[in-house]
């Protein structure tokens, strides 16, 4: 188990490119505020409950939307987005943020 442990780690410093490496803190940081919700709900208890579920709405719809854009950023799915540059990929994720969170903020009231 080590071993793939450090194969995994090795190739994936060595192969994975720069900017999909940010995306991927993204990823962990959105994963893990996620989690924290949860188990604030689990402990604490949703009394404003539409606050809770827009946020934890939120938090998923905000990983979706990384992980599409980490999907059309990678350099080995270009044929795969063969019309999409990483750029205009970008530019539909922070667009999509913004009307993800316009809606958030409306359904919090």
């Amino acid at each position: 188990m080590d071993l793939v442990v450090k194969k995994f780690s090795s190739e994936y410093i060595s192969k994975t490119p720069r900017k999909l490496k940010l995306v991927d803190i993204y990823l962990g940081y959105v994963l893990l505020t996620g989690i924290i919700q949860f188990a604030y709900c689990c402990l604490v208890g949703t009394f404003p409950f539409n606050s809770f579920l827009s946020g934890f709405i939120s938090t998923v719809c905000c990983f979706v939307l990384g992980v599409c854009v980490r999907l059309q950023a990678n350099p080995q799915n270009k044929a795969v987005f063969a019309g999409i540059s990483p750029e205009r990929g970008f530019a539909d994720f922070i667009f999509a943020h913004v009307i993800l969170h316009l809606v958030v903020m409306n359904f919090i009231g």
